[in-house]
């Protein structure tokens, strides 16, 4: 194989050197690192739209001594029959793939046949870190440029002589790692933290302490300072059915918060309160479109009420996926009029692919022989994976829309317009997972996947501020732009997935995501199962504009890859709103 591409190559060179002229194009290798493999890390993300693999660094790593013992990558020929490992054996890097790695700033890794494409490895790394006194007021706050901590203690408190109760500032001690501070929370308990200067409380005697491991030796500056505020509520971010609050108070004091529904009658202790030095906070029950009271208490201290109103309910339409239409071949998953124009569509499918390329069977179709227990409907979905052009066509269903079939190669556009913030999903579910039998020619980042091994079915819901400017571009593999400078998403439906381009593959770790969660079928679901899937927000106060509800019998089937043999019935999707209890 090398010998063939060697060759080419040396054709090309001799007619670069002849009057004769090469209107030959070179072939288009998109290159992309599939995967990282060493000690002390995991990958977090490979996003493959910058080109960045993001590893997440244990505590104990050593970030200035990563070992880094593999970097893995897949090529895409875009324009060319060669057999791809022609390619894999030519590629060219411009550093070792392997090694002992500084990883304070990325490594950068240009791959290069054809074309040349950079790539970045990055590392994040997060230390716990903690430092607490006796009587403390509030969270203790910690610079981490200028490694500065500060807590805060009453403004008469004694400062004189305070009371370290925890001290960590640098990764736990491990049998191979070992953290030593100096002087130790013991000495450091013994020095006089108040003021210098008598005419100004507010100032503070610093002390130092060098955190040592790896080798190394950091100075922190720690300080303890006075506070006017015995309480503080910090946060009441109101959703449909729950609540979020956050408080700070003085550590070892009573301390809490309580409630009242509208703006009078008697206050109520909120329950299960979670208490953690200084600060406190509760995911508080509530109900929909209600006007709530709250108030923070230490002691015998309160603060003022935060008046909050919480927001609606509603439910995916079409859940119980009781409304269907067929006009022709495809089956779609909502109801048309007599002139063929949807009639509130929310649901999309690939069916509208598979009909312009003449497949036979939809791969995702109303059933009405397999329906969950207890519904009171008289349907389910069917998702039924199937060999479609010789591809594999997933049996799926999503929120959103089919919007382009382009050669063998689909469009579909994710997403549609939603404001609130559930806090799981509830659904129905049966699988029946087959073995692999179809490989598509670019492999999901961090899998080496093949034939024999089995499928898996997944379901996924993510809310985020998505826009179709940002997110629903059509470009083919190249990158090149496919469709006039005009974006495939739209306004409703704003995420593009086009299969011939793996870098507009949903990212659930992308910047505009603010809740996630999914639930991967690894095992046949042989009789219906109610599962709930929890979402995962990195932020209680942040309000998505779209939802994304993503099922599929062959999980990894953006890549062409899964079971011809897979199937999925869905049933009866349901939005919670409240907090969810103990073994949910």
């Amino acid at each position: 194989m090398k010998r063939l591409i060697g060759h080419l190559l040396a054709g090309i060179m001799l007619l670069g050197t002849s009057c004769i002229t090469n209107d030959l194009p070179y072939p288009t290798v998109e290159i992309a690192i599939n995967n990282v493999q060493g000690e002390g890390f995991t990958v977090s993300n490979i996003d493959l739209a910058t080109r960045t693999v993001t590893l997440s660094l244990d505590e104990a790593t050593d970030i200035q001594n990563v070992r880094i013992e593999e970097i893995s990558y897949t090529v895409t020929p875009h324009n060319t029959n060669i057999d791809r490992q022609i390619f894999l054996d030519n590629v060219r890097t411009s550093c070792p793939l392997s090694g002992t790695f500084d990883m304070r700033t990325p490594i950068y890794i240009t791959l290069s046949l054809y074309q040349d494409y950079d790539w970045q490895i990055v590392a994040t790394q997060t230390i716990s870190r903690s430092f607490r006194v006796e009587g403390q007021v509030g969270a203790t706050e910690f610079d981490l440029e200028s490694r500065k901590a500060t807590a805060y203690v009453a403004k008469d408190a004694d400062r004189s002589r305070v009371t370290i109760t925890e001290l960590k500032l640098g990764p736990a001690s491990t049998e191979s790692v070992t953290t030593t501070y100096s002087p130790t929370m013991e000495e450091l308990s013994t020095m006089d933290y108040s003021s210098p200067d008598a005419g100004d409380p507010t100032l503070g005697t610093p002390h130092f302490v060098d955190v040592t491991c790896h080798g190394r030796t950091e100075r922190w500056i720690l300080y303890v300072l006075p506070t006017d505020k015995t309480v503080t509520t910090e946060r009441v971010d109101a959703w449909s059915g729950v609540v979020w609050l956050r408080g700070s108070g003085i550590a070892g004091q009573p301390m809490g918060f309580r409630y009242r529904t509208g703006s009078e009658g008697e206050w109520s202790e909120v329950p299960d309160v979670k208490i953690d030095g200084g600060t406190f906070e509760a995911a508080f029950k509530a109900q929909p479109l209600t006007t709530y009271q709250f108030k923070s208490y230490c002691g015998e201290d309160e603060s003022d009420p935060t008046t909050v109103t919480t927001e609606g309910v509603e439910q995916l339409p079409n859940s119980g996926l009781e409304e269907w239409s067929q006009l022709g071949n495809p089956w779609l998953p909502f109801l048309s009029d007599e002139t063929g124009k949807p009639i509130n569509p929310f649901w999309g499918t690939g069916n509208n692919g598979s009909a312009i390329l003449n497949a036979k069977d939809n791969v995702t179709t109303p059933d009405d022989s397999t329906v969950r227990p207890g519904s009171s409907g008289t349907k389910s979905a069917k998702l039924a994976s199937t060999n479609v052009a010789t591809k594999l066509a997933a049996g799926n269903l999503f929120t959103g829309e089919f919007s382009a079939t382009i050669g063998t190669n689909g469009v579909v556009n994710f997403g549609r317009p939603f404001t609130l913030r559930p806090t799981a999903l509830r659904v129905w579910v049966k699988y029946n997972g087959g073995k692999i039998d179809m490989l598509g020619t670019v492999m999901p980042p961090g899998e080496t996947l093949q034939t024999g091994d089995p499928d898996n079915g997944s379901i996924y819901i993510a809310l985020g501020t998505w826009t179709k400017e940002k997110y629903g571009m059509g470009k083919d593999g190249a990158g090149n732009d496919t469709n006039g400078g005009q974006p495939f998403g739209s306004d409703d439906c704003p995420v593009s997935i086009d299969t011939r381009d793996v870098r507009t593959f949903f990212n659930p770790q992308g910047e505009d995501v603010i809740g996630y969660g999914a639930h991967f079928f690894t095992e046949s679901v042989k009789e219906w199962e109610q599962i709930t899937i929890p979402i995962e927000y990195r932020s209680t106060d942040r309000i998505p504009t779209h939802i994304m509800v993503v099922c599929s019998a062959s999980r990894w089937g953006d890549y062409f890859i899964g079971s011809t043999q897979s199937t999925m019935w869905i049933d009866d999707f349901e939005l919670i709103y409240t907090p969810l209890e103990s073994g949910d």
